[in-house]
């Protein structure tokens, strides 16, 4: 594979909010999708939240209703590798869970044809060790998207130690083409957003944990004093505090420096199983009407 005008069918997997934002712009975007989980109901889940979205942007005048028809046509669902063989592009959208990641590829690369390029959206695992454990080191990069995938216009891009230029120019590319504005980040744990954003949340839990603000003091003081259009405690719970600790673990571990040690309310908050909306509660209790503080 030379060229962007080589890629014609694009492979997701893991149908989750990630996956499904992925599969939503590249379907959008022209490309053949094959969107895949090992949960049947992820999927079905994954598509009705995509025609969902589609419906949005429809409504918003940014989408034709004949092009939401022909996104929603071009997406492919399963549970096997094997329908990722004509894929050209593989994106790996699973947990955040390195072990898991790496199975994966393990699976997946009898599967696919020589040419393909294998991208992470990891957000903060080494792009050098998963590439490690694939047979293309030199066509496998890291694909960092911004959640909600529809939405945030960012994408990071990281070369492993291994990664051809071929391999981040025709990547570069394909986010130009998925309407992304690429930023290329070296592979340090985190790479460059979470880097400085989930250190500012785990500061934030600290800051409740002292007892020097509430939940409500501390995002109301950061969306009116700071700018920031979501407080960092709510925003933790639409990340999932799941997310937020192990990105401050692989922080914490990778640069062995106590300023990114995990707070540990926020261990605790995870261990309890409130991990934000998705769980229903996290930092707020958003089983009523409008979500509550929980602190």
């Amino acid at each position: 594979m030379t060229s962007l005008d080589s890629i014609r069918t694009i492979g997701v997997i893991g149908a989750g909010q990630m996956g499904s934002g992925i599969a939503h712009v590249c379907a959008l975007a022209g490309y053949d999708v094959r969107l895949s989980d090992v949960d049947t109901k992820t999927i079905e889940s994954a598509l009705s939240v995509i025609d969902r979205n589609l419906a949005r942007q429809v409504a918003r005048g940014r989408v034709g209703e004949a092009d939401k028809s022909m996104a929603m046509k071009r997406i492919k669902t399963g549970t096997q590798y094997d329908m990722f063989g004509d894929c050209d592009v593989v994106i790996e959208a699973a947990i955040e869970k390195e072990e898991v990641k790496r199975d994966i590829f393990k699976k997946l690369v009898p599967k696919l044809k020589g040419t393909a390029i294998i991208a992470s959206n990891t957000s903060s695992i080494s792009i050098t060790r998963l590439a490690a454990a694939t047979d293309r080191p030199g066509r496998f990069i890291g694909m960092h998207f911004m959640n909600p995938v529809p939405v945030m216009s960012l994408v990071e891009l990281i070369r492993g130690i291994a990664t051809e230029e071929s391999t981040f120019k025709i990547i570069r590319d394909l986010a130009v083409a998925l309407g992304k504005t690429p930023v290329a980040a070296e592979d340090f744990p985190a790479f460059i957003v979470n880097r400085i954003l989930l250190p500012m949340i785990n500061e934030a839990v600290y800051t409740l944990y002292e007892g020097v603000g509430t939940v409500e003091a501390i995002d109301t003081a950061m969306r009116l004093g700071a700018n920031h259009p979501m407080g960092p405690l709510e925003l933790a719970d639409f990340i999932g505090l799941d997310v937020c600790l192990s990105v401050m673990q692989v922080l914490y571990e990778g640069l062995a420096d106590s300023k990114y040690r995990p707070c540990p309310l926020l261990v605790k908050y995870v261990e309890a199983g409130w991990l934000g909306r998705k769980a229903g509660r996290g930092f707020y209790d958003y089983r009523g009407e409008k979500p509550v503080p929980t602190r």
